[in-house]
């Protein structure tokens, strides 16, 4: 620290929310000299200044954002219209990246506020693409100022202790993710366009298609993930067309007693062929006396759900609540940028040893509806915690999605909001709860040489299913059978 004066330091976040959010939970120290606003040259990314400490060493911070990626990849002009070359030569002509006309101011701002700091921190999203984000930030900066020390901060929740946390265990940035988006951009940018270019000149007679007039809607657009995805559906279009339904046959007995009705299933499951099925019907009916040969008994276990990961998430919310992936991961986001879960994009479903799960547990102690199951979990008496086992899934970026911050229902919020919340904080709980316990019983049955089988169940604890009210264990009970015996 030269002279005793503080280090100014540049802070870019991903999006001006989560800048506005991480600058107001550091800026709350005592020494931090209060939370200041000023404009940037965008007039949607803000700069807030404030005082902080890091390892001893005072900070002057300007905390700023971008708006998603700052560059774009395209190939140099030369190779831009559509006739200027063969669309075989796109995958290897040369391409660059680039500020987009909507980007420079700011651009500008970066590079101005770069000028007057010593240290770059990037918070951009502790992902692959939020890593190469980092790195068009780093380009346009350290072009204005090349003595900047830069750092990394990863973060998952924009809850207090992890942004501090985050702050005081400032990492370097990772090249190599940076650069794995870099290649999937060229790949996509190449095959997507030479593609694009070749069919639809190849197409432009049967379409009549005229490339003097400024429709777009006359491309025949081509990409390396929709053509594919395309293709799995015709195929499977095509499967069930051409699908030829047949009839088939089976045979399946009840048995009332006081106890209640059994439904026995046919051990052959189906037949094809009519004449079979009703000579094996007919012999049952005529030897009617079913004799039980075999009894099994033991006790079955449903256990609760890995943790949380986006794909799963998107899942659950269709089939609860019917809502679309698109809106999940939107109405996620707000939840996140207020602070109530975790980061909604990973791909994660293990929690990591050194995860504090207690505590979060112990945050939801006071909910007017689960608190008393938080409480119960944390009770060594009870014996319901346990460890959750993990999907086997790990994308070292972000921990599976879990609640951050109790609400009991925050003003402003949606049905949706409120909804989401409630299935995160549950499938969290959920996950940290021992199975449910249940016990099976299966009785087969000899009818005139054919076998058929039946299956109850009861559910003895229902431990995480007392939570997770988005689940049950289905299964009808059965009356007793005894080995040998026989019945009508």
């Amino acid at each position: 620290m030269a002279g005793g004066r503080p280090i100014r330091a540049l802070n870019v976040a991903e999006k001006p929310s989560v800048a506005k959010a991480v600058s107001g939970i550091l800026s709350k120290s005592p020494s931090s000299g209060g939370l200041r606003v000023r404009d940037g040259r965008s007039r949607y990314n803000k700069i807030f200044e404030f005082n902080y400490t890091i390892q001893n060493q005072h900070f002057h911070m300007s905390f700023t954002s971008v708006t998603g990626h700052l560059m774009e990849l395209e190939f140099e002009e030369r190779y831009r219209k559509w006739h200027s070359c063969d669309p075989v030569q796109l995958y290897q002509a040369a391409v660059k990246k680039y500020v987009p006309e909507d980007k420079l101011d700011i651009k500008r701002t970066l590079e101005e506020e770069a000028r007057k700091c010593q240290w770059l921190i990037l918070w951009l999203d502790c992902d692959r693409e939020g890593e190469n984000i980092a790195f068009e930030v780093v380009e346009v900066c350290t072009q204005a100022n090349r003595n900047l020390n830069i750092w990394r901060a990863r973060f998952s929740a924009l809850i207090d202790r992890e942004i501090h946390y985050s702050m005081q265990h400032l990492v370097r940035p990772n090249q190599l993710f940076a650069d794995a988006v870099d290649v999937r951009q060229e790949i996509d940018l190449r095959i997507g366009a030479s593609f694009t270019r070749f069919q639809t000149m190849l197409l432009r007679d049967a379409f009549n298609l005229d490339f003097n007039t400024d429709d777009k809607n006359i491309i025949l657009s081509y990409g390396p993930c929709q053509f594919p995805t395309l293709g799995f559906v015709v195929e499977r279009f095509w499967e069930i067309q051409s699908h030829e339904p047949e009839e088939f046959w089976t045979i399946n007995c009840t048995h009332n007693s006081e106890e209640g009705i059994a439904t026995f299933s046919w051990t052959r499951g189906h037949l094809f062929d009519y004449t079979c099925a009703a000579i094996i019907y007919e012999m049952c009916v005529q030897e009617p006396t079913a004799t039980v040969t075999r009894v099994r008994q033991q006790e079955k276990l449903k256990y609760p759900p890995h943790p949380l990961s986006t794909i799963e998430l998107e899942k659950r919310a269709s089939r609860y609540f019917r809502m679309s992936s698109e809106h999940t991961m939107k109405v996620a986001e707000d939840l996140y940028q207020a602070g109530f879960i975790s980061y909604p994009r990973t791909e994660t479903d293990s929690f990591s040893e050194r995860t504090n799960l207690h505590m979060m547990v112990q945050e939801q102690q006071g909910h007017p509806v689960w608190g008393s199951y938080a409480q119960r979990l944390l009770d060594p008496e009870a014996r319901l915690w346990r460890n959750p086992s993990g999907g086997g899934h790990d994308d070292k970026a972000h921990p599976p999605i879990h609640p951050t911050k109790f609400s009991a229902g925050e003003a402003g919020w949606s049905q949706d909001h409120h909804k989401l919340y409630e299935l995160v904080v549950r499938h969290f709980l959920a996950c940290v709860s021992q199975p449910a316990v249940g016990a099976e019983t299966t009785v087969d049955i000899d009818i005139a040489g054919e076998l058929f089988s039946a299956s109850g169940r009861m559910i003895i604890a229902k431990n995480y299913l007392d939570i997770y009210r988005f689940e049950s264990w289905g299964g009808s009970m059965i009356p007793t059978y005894n080995f040998g015996q026989q019945t009508l």
